[in-house]
């Protein structure tokens, strides 16, 4: 008796699932280390792009659009409201004032990312723009902002309810072309490759350097993406 994903799942689908997987090691190193989180937070970003790519190759199942929204939610909405957590706890903590707006942001983040994935799901999946910050993205900005240092909750905690507040406002998304996610892809490994603590310090130093690349890039896109960035008629 074979086990019931067996014949229904895709390549894709392994690449989505592995998505997940990253996501909550992320969430487990977020409360050891949330440069580590940020870097596997990246990593699982890199593969949702990827389980595109393989779809688009090699075929996709029914059932692949339901495990990426599914994974997107642990990667991609729990995972970066917790690394914010986790960053809060450290400075303030999480029974002051501050602290506890801290954690209702990052709470609100959590609910707005798994309403825009629902929408997205059953009105955007096959369109070539969506309405609202990707949530991909949005977790995105919260690994670079980590990477590139600013670990501060003062810094944390207003981009996190930004971004919840832009993942469901009416604001029209295009999709990224090929060669734009491509280079943004190559940005982010060089950011997850490089970053951390390293032994040699110029290693780290251009780690540093391709997360404030990766920063600029994405905030280049949240603010001028709907205006300007070209779209395909």
């Amino acid at each position: 008796m074979k086990p019931r994903f067996v014949g229904r799942l895709g390549l894709a689908d392994v690449v989505t699932v592995s998505n997940a997987a990253l996501g909550f090691l992320a969430a487990v190193a977020a409360t050891v280390d949330i440069g580590l989180a940020a870097r596997l937070l990246l990593l699982a970003s890199v593969a949702d792009a990827l389980d595109g790519v393989v779809a688009r190759r090699r075929g996709g199942t029914t059932v692949g659009p339901y495990l990426d929204s599914l994974a997107d939610v642990s990667s991609f909405g729990a995972t970066p409201a917790l690394v914010v957590t986790m960053a809060v706890a450290e400075a303030w903590g999480l029974a002051t004032p501050r602290g506890a707006v801290a954690v209702a942001g990052a709470a609100l983040f959590v609910a707005t990312a798994v309403t825009r994935l629902g929408l997205y799901t059953a009105y955007d999946s096959d369109a070539a723009e969506t309405e609202g910050v990707q949530t991909t993205l949005a977790a995105t900005i919260l690994g670079a902002t980590v990477l590139a240092g600013f670990t501060a909750p003062i810094v944390l905690a207003p981009l996190t309810f930004l971004l919840a507040g832009l993942m469901l406002a009416p604001i029209t998304y295009p999709d990224l072309h090929a060669q734009d996610a491509v280079v943004m892809g190559i940005v982010q490994v060089a950011a997850i490759g490089l970053g951390g603590r390293m032994g040699r310090q110029l290693v780290g130093s251009i780690g540093r350097g391709f997360a404030f690349g990766l920063l600029f890039l994405s905030l280049s896109y949240l603010f001028l993406g709907p205006r300007f960035y070209w779209r395909r008629d």
